[in-house]
């Protein structure tokens, strides 16, 4: 039998500071084998320790693999998880809030690749949430960037939830892999065409997704006038949606099949049409600097890369907090090594983010 390994401390307040330090360090854990303890949980936050998001998280994970996690209730400032070993089978997490349902997927997904066979997760919460991807930036941009690492699994939107009250449903389907693929984005290429979706849901009219989407047009064709612009109005059907929302998310591909996103969600007070101009503004801002990846897929392939059979390359824009703390996570946990090297201006010139991966294995063949 193999020796225990030593826990791992982890400083959960360190550099961004929130639940991205644990969904990262919770699911290398699981992959890894290796028991860890975080402290000083959000220590920087309004109100510190774990919210039910975070705990519903790390929750599906023990779930996932037969872990054992101490400490695991809401406003606990520390945690610790010993992890058992993945399996298939059917999964269920519930935030019981409009907690996002994409961040239930960050922590899940990494690690059912390496299962003995398929999943599946249903997960229930938010699933167009303030402070994390909506679910149409994780189908539009992530899935089929992170498909060119062989990371496959299907995502279906059974209803969507919104702030306060959540009431999402989504199911996620994966299929094991036998190693993560490195990938190199390093070259953008030209702008092909930027297309979208502005979406009402509820009792809100469909005119506002008509004025966002027309906005936020006018705003990337003032920008790029040359490049075709298809931003879709819809109306969420009644029984595939829970409560009143609105948002928009649009997404830019290149030649080189580069996918870059801008997103923003509708608030009691703010014009539609401002909505529409946010999210061009952040697409806009992340055409700009000339990378291929804008900055919320940057720190989401960082586990990935890692893991990875072979040497990633990604030529970003400028390097954010969450990127720099997912490599800290990462370099912690595994053996990978990253390094970042600034192309003129850090912040607001391009970065090229390299990694030579673990090459991590799936011992289930």
């Amino acid at each position: 039998m193999a020796a225990a390994k030593n826990v791992i401390l982890i400083d959960g307040s360190y550099l961004e500071g929130g639940g991205q330090i644990l969904r990262n360090a919770t699911a290398l854990s699981c992959l890894l084998s290796q028991p860890i303890r975080v402290n000083n949980i959000r220590a920087g936050r309004s109100t510190p320790g774990l919210r039910p998001q975070h705990l519903s998280g790390i929750e599906l994970v023990r779930d996932l693999c037969g872990g054992k996690l101490e400490g695991g209730k809401v406003s606990s400032t520390e945690i610790s998880f010993t992890p058992g070993q993945v399996q298939g089978g059917n999964f269920l997490a519930d935030t019981h809030t409009a907690g996002s349902i994409c961040l239930l997927m960050q922590v899940s997904v990494p690690c059912l690749l390496f299962s003995p066979g398929p999943a599946q997760l249903t997960l229930k919460g938010g699933t167009n949430a303030e402070f994390a991807p909506q679910i149409d930036y994780t189908t539009m941009v992530f899935g089929p960037i992170a498909e060119r690492m062989g990371v496959k699994y299907t995502c279906d939107i059974k209803r969507r939830g919104y702030y306060p009250k959540g009431g999402g449903e989504v199911r996620i389907t994966t299929s094991p892999v036998a190693v993560v693929s490195p990938i190199d984005l390093m070259h953008r290429g030209q702008i092909t065409k930027v297309t979208g979706r502005s979406w009402v849901a509820g009792s809100l009219p469909v005119k506002l997704a008509h004025m966002a989407g027309k906005a936020a047009t006018a705003l990337i064709k003032r920008e790029f006038p040359d490049v075709p612009v298809d931003i879709e109005a819809v109306q969420e059907p009644r029984h595939a949606a829970f409560g009143n929302g609105n948002g928009i998310v649009i997404m830019a591909e290149t030649s080189t099949g580069c996918r870059l996103g801008g997103s923003a969600l509708g608030k009691r007070g703010v014009q539609a049409d401002d909505v529409g101009r946010k999210a061009a503004q952040v697409l806009v801002k992340n055409l700009k600097h000339g990378g291929c990846v804008d900055e919320y897929l940057q720190d989401q392939l960082i586990l990935f890369m890692a893991l990875a059979k072979g040497k990633s390359s990604v030529r970003s824009g400028p390097i954010t907090l969450h990127t720099k703390t997912a490599i800290f996570i990462a370099e912690t946990l595994t053996n990978a090594k990253f390094t970042v090297t600034p192309e003129g201006d850090p912040e607001t010139g391009t970065s090229i983010i390299e990694c030579e991966g673990i090459g991590m294995e799936n011992t289930h063949g």
